[in-house]
């Protein structure tokens, strides 16, 4: 069944577009694939071609020349809550090894927990081979929110994973778990490099603790790691990520539980981290990214965020690190995910249109 509109793959398509103004000046935004369900990552492969998952558990390839399918191949996904299928990594090695990772929610009897796939595309982009999970959160739950799961390809090519506390708060700060914590691994899965400072009891590839749910995740252009996660109600964060940190969840914050009292102790406290920036009240932040300044020079190295609640993609910058511009239209409903493309234009991923659109500098 066709149900994507394939604009810029096909020569000679004529694409509708919608100009913007900005603090760069006039952009456009295009529809470049519609009629997605739920999609939550995008990723972009040599010679073209992209990846996009879907939360109900699809991998769908598009090809340069406007070919399209679903990717078979998938371990059974729990499509459940906010777990899914959900991000996409196409690491820079792709065109040797054709090798991709993927995190997804992985079933374990009526539990869920978060896990990493690697596998193999085919040369015809139909099919994933070699499939094995790489990685599996320790205790899985029947909870339905809270999965984190970016991906982050470091520079040195091993793996970063953000996990959410599952809806577990106490869990954030109990090192023996993987709730609430940011990753190192190895393209195999294991540990990428000890955290011994952090204890005997600690897991070893813990990276960073004391978070609620990091959907966002990049590297600046200093190959520094950076997430965003998402407060109660209030408190949503941005925070460089250090070795061994706490980041303080749920000990302390920014918002208040939903029922309007307070969280912890308070929103200081030491041995904690403060984060680099928060919003109150939430904007519900995902996809991130920090931009190169390939195509528009006066952005190079901000931070672009996308909003789920709010329908805007926020541009942060400065130091300190403060939102300064809210880059909102129809398009922008619900931003998952938001990415630098090979040619320098933003690609991001809208859960409220179902679509995936290309932003480029205006005529």
């Amino acid at each position: 069944m066709l149900r994507l509109v394939l604009t810029f793959l096909l020569a000679g398509t004529a694409a509708s577009s919608e100009p913007l103004d900005t603090s760069a000046g006039t952009v456009e935004i295009t529809a470049v694939v519609r009629g997605l369900d739920e999609p939550w990552s995008v990723g972009f492969l040599p010679g073209g071609g992209l990846l996009i998952t879907e939360r109900d558990g699809k991998l769908l390839h598009v090809g340069r020349g406007g070919a399209y399918g679903t990717v078979s191949g998938l371990p059974p996904i729990a499509a459940v809550g906010q777990g899914g299928l959900l991000d996409v990594l196409v690491p820079r090695d792709f065109a040797q090894r054709r090798e991709i990772f993927i995190s997804y929610a992985k079933p374990e009897g009526y539990r869920a927990g978060t896990a990493i796939l690697r596998g193999r595309l085919s040369e015809d982009g139909r099919q994933l081979t070699e499939v094995k999970t790489i990685f599996s959160m320790t205790a899985p739950t029947s909870a339905g929110q809270h999965f984190g799961s970016r991906l982050v390809e470091a520079r040195d090519g091993t793996l970063f994973l953000t996990i959410g506390d599952r809806g577990d708060r106490p869990a954030a700060q109990d090192l023996s778990r993987h709730n609430g914590s940011v990753l190192h691994l190895t393209r195999d899965g294991a540990p990428a490099s000890g955290n011994p400072d952090l204890g005997p009891n600690a897991q070893p590839e813990i990276w960073s603790y004391g978070h609620r749910n990091p959907q966002g995740a990049a590297l600046d252009l200093q190959g520094n790691l950076w997430v965003n996660e998402h407060g109660a109600r209030g408190g949503d964060e941005v925070n460089r990520i250090r070795k061994g940190a706490n980041y303080g969840w749920p000990v302390i914050a920014y918002g208040r539980h939903y029922s309007g009292g307070q969280i912890g102790e308070g929103t200081a406290k030491p041995g904690m981290e403060q984060p680099v920036h928060y919003w109150d009240p939430s904007i519900a932040p995902s996809g991130m990214m920090f931009y190169s300044g390939k195509l528009w020079p006066a952005w190079e190295g901000d931070l672009f965020v996308g909003s789920l609640k709010f329908d805007y993609i926020a541009r942060l910058d400065g130091a300190p690190m403060r939102e300064r511009e809210q880059i909102k239209s129809a398009a922008t409903e619900r931003v998952r995910d938001i990415r630098e493309g090979p040619d320098g234009a933003i690609w991001f991923l809208s859960v409220g249109q179902g679509a995936l659109y290309r932003m480029t500098p205006g005529g």
